[in-house]
């Protein structure tokens, strides 16, 4: 299977590359360019509540997060993944954050599950600790199967095959203290400024996050299927609150990362 043999060639890049670039404290360490990544889009709609769309959510409140931030750090370079209702392919995004070499990629999303579910979680690369953690990558990832030929483009990987997200274990190992602090940081202004209920910092598998080469994370702002977060998370209130809670963790983040 062309994954498993990419699998072994990869995890060695991966060890070789963790050497070479965490001991340095490379760019991880700096905060001038950042990439908002609002996720689905287009004909992916992502998951749905009653009455919204999570394409249409995480669209809004990306834009109010670059907003917010223009007034925090105005000298921080803002760039997104997409501006308006399109379809972005999930290894296209990591690509658009390595071509403008950023220095953190932030993906925005809203999260899926049973009616008696809420909170926000932000996720790091890595190890599904538990299943839901899983559960949450793979619909995630699932986006692939809109693309035509995922099989080519993601080496064979099959986002319904639990095996197959072992892989992800093995990337952003050099930036994962900078993304564990973002997300840190992320889930306590979650809990402090907007008053929402944290599920706390995961790792878990995700496509859009493991071809960055730069700190990153993966946010679920809440669960549209939970009837008063999708009221919330729908209103342009509650997407400002939201925005304004990653922008400030974001800044803090490059005021403890970019001290002389």
């Amino acid at each position: 299977m062309p994954f498993l043999k990419a699998l072994r060639f990869l995890s060695l890049v991966a060890v070789f590359w963790g050497l070479l670039i965490h001991p340095l404290g490379l760019k991880a360490y700096r905060l001038h360019r950042i990439v908002l990544d609002a996720g689905h889009g287009g004909h992916d709609s992502g998951c749905r509540g009653k009455g919204s769309l999570e394409k249409l959510v995480t669209l809004q409140v990306a834009q109010r997060v670059a907003e917010h931030l223009k007034t925090l750090v105005p000298e921080l370079s803002i760039h997104f993944t997409r501006k308006d209702d399109r379809f972005v392919e999930l290894h296209e995004r990591a690509a658009m954050a390595n071509r403008l070499n950023a220095d953190l990629f932030v993906s925005v999303h809203c999260n899926s599950g049973g009616s008696q579910a809420y909170g926000t979680e932000t996720f790091t690369q890595g190890l599904h600790v538990t299943g839901a953690n899983l559960n949450v990558a793979k619909r995630e990832n699932s986006a692939i199967l809109l693309e035509s030929d995922y099989l080519t483009r993601y080496d064979g990987f099959n986002p319904n095959d639990p095996t197959a997200h072992i892989i992800f274990e093995l990337f952003q190992s050099a930036y994962r203290s900078q993304s564990l602090q973002l997300a840190q940081l992320i889930e306590e202004k979650f809990t402090r400024k907007a008053g929402r209920h944290s599920r706390g910092v995961k790792q878990a598998g995700f496509l859009v996050l493991y071809r960055t080469t730069m700190p990153a994370v993966l946010i679920e702002t809440g669960f549209l299927t939970h009837a008063q977060e999708e009221k919330f998370m729908s209103s342009a209130q509650g997407q400002q609150v939201l925005a304004e809670a990653i922008a400030e963790a974001i800044a803090r983040y490059h005021h403890l990362n970019n001290e002389p």
